[in-house]
């Protein structure tokens, strides 16, 4: 089993092309391009194909309900078409205060709208006529005057992965998705994760090798771990205090059930009390450790064969220093740990951070 290390680029950062260029020379896997309520991802993306030629392109994800599932498809496959085959759709569904109060698009049934929209893509894309029936899409619109069209793109294959952290989502990324989005993620608790998604895999035929397993970290080479794992902690305090409501967060029903529901829930209370200081505090520095790399090179080095041990194949990391030249000298640094780490571990399999389309049964 080997590691890759992708790139999250956000387009509002100084020489992000750039730095997408650069770090695809420098040797990542991957580039990831963010969406929340500043810049959609596939605009940046389709630049970034301009200007790179080997790694995969993904957005990070693409909101479910901002777009219909035929327009997620179309947009998919022109990308597919434009970056020639380097695409992957990365979904999920955000949350009510995203949905509801920036697009404006109810929150209900994410996990069954995930399943409905990926069902629906994988019909365009294989050049399919788009005809139906869910529960929460019905195709041509009943009564209506639409007709059951077929794409006039080329069918193309579009990997899809999931972003996913409730059991549900987890299960159904296991039986459906190329690959999984996560975050809030131990490599110690990781079979709350990825015990799901395995279980699904095999009910659905498959197994756990089949899907790329990324993982979103921060990184830091330092000396002083204890600090930047104070600065990193603090930083989950709008996570636990500001996404989602006091009944329910799904980045706080995460780390519950890694072993941290009291803390977090003393962080949302402080937050939403509006002591944003004592929030920060509050949270458990081994959050700010546990869930990024952390320290000098052989420190980070271990960590890295945490994630590779327990399952994951992708780490998806936020860019390394403070300017251009410094994030490609961090981004060095953890490719030739990663390098040194796959090293020992052999090469036992084929690398699976690159999805191919699945052979056509006889």
């Amino acid at each position: 089993m080997t590691l890759s290390i992708g790139l999250s680029v956000n387009p509002a950062d100084p020489d992000w092309l750039e730095l997408a260029q650069e770090a695809e020379r420098a040797g990542v896997s991957s580039l990831w391009v963010p969406e929340f309520w500043a810049y959609d991802a596939f605009t940046p993306l389709a630049a970034i194909a301009a200007r790179t030629r080997r790694a995969r392109l993904v957005t990070g994800i693409a909101q479910l309900g901002a777009r219909t599932p035929a327009m997620l498809a179309m947009s998919a496959m022109s990308m597919q078409n434009i970056s020639e085959g380097r695409f992957v759709l990365g979904i999920g569904t955000s949350g009510p205060q995203v949905m509801e109060g920036w697009h404006g698009v109810g929150f209900s049934r994410p996990v069954r709208r995930t399943r409905e929209t990926i069902e629906i893509i994988r019909a365009i894309t294989a050049g399919e006529r788009l005809a139906y029936a869910g529960e929460v899409y019905k195709l041509p619109l009943p009564g209506g005057q639409g007709a059951a069209i077929r794409s006039r793109a080329a069918a193309c294959f579009v990997p899809i992965y999931i972003a996913a952290l409730g059991p549900a989502n987890l299960a159904l990324t296991g039986e459906l998705a190329d690959g999984w989005i996560g975050n809030s993620f131990f490599p110690e608790s990781s079979q709350v994760f990825l015990g799901p998604i395995g279980v699904a895999a095999q009910q659905a035929g498959r197994s756990l090798s089949d899907l790329d397993l990324a993982v979103a970290v921060s990184v830091e080479f330092t000396d002083d771990i204890l600090a930047a794992g104070r600065r990193h902690a603090a930083g989950y305090a709008f996570t636990f205090g500001a996404m989602g409501t006091r009944k329910d967060n799904f980045y706080n029903n995460a780390f519950a059930r890694q072993g941290f529901g009291d803390d977090v829930a003393e962080v949302q209370r402080l937050w939403a009390e509006g002591d944003r200081e004592a929030a920060a505090a509050r949270v458990p520095v081994e959050i700010g450790l546990g869930t990024n790399l952390i320290g000098p090179p052989e420190v980070v080095r271990e960590r890295l064969r945490a994630y590779r041990d327990c399952g994951v194949t992708t780490l998806r990391v936020n860019p390394i220093g403070s300017g251009l030249r410094e994030c490609i000298a961090g981004l060095e640094v953890l490719l030739g740990l990663v390098n040194e780490v796959n090293g020992r571990a052999g090469a036992e399999r084929d690398d699976l951070t690159r999805p191919q389309e699945p052979a056509a049964e006889a």
